[in-house]
């Protein structure tokens, strides 16, 4: 496959298959798609995250010390699909658990009912 399909394989690492087809797939998603994906919708969930990536980076307090981190963009691009897949596992484990409050809520109001 020639280099020519992935518009930046230099953000993408090597120009394979699948990171072209990943690369089409999110080109192809709409913005409100791309907005709604983006944001978490419980603080919990965002706090998470941020820790998540306070770890990777490293966790000087800002505010004692002037941060500066270097880093090349194969390198930040495997940080932003760490944090990509940080965040899908916290919205499935934040669905399962609203999805199981739901059941506990509607098994208990069931056997009031009887």
């Amino acid at each position: 496959m020639n280099n020519s399909s992935n518009p930046f394989p230099e953000v993408f690492g090597s120009s394979t298959e699948s990171s072209d087809l990943l690369w089409r797939y999110v080109q192809a998603m709409s913005p409100e798609t791309v907005s709604q994906l983006s944001k978490p919708t419980s603080p919990d969930v965002l706090q998470v995250m941020e820790r998540n990536v306070i770890g990777l980076l490293g966790g000087l307090p800002s505010e004692h010390f002037e941060v500066e981190i270097t880093t090349s963009r194969e390198h930040l691009g495997r940080l932003l699909a760490s944090a990509m897949i940080s965040g899908y596992f916290l919205r499935n484990a934040e669905q399962r658990m609203a999805f199981e409050k739901s059941l506990l809520a509607s098994e208990t109001y069931t056997s009031d009912a009887d």
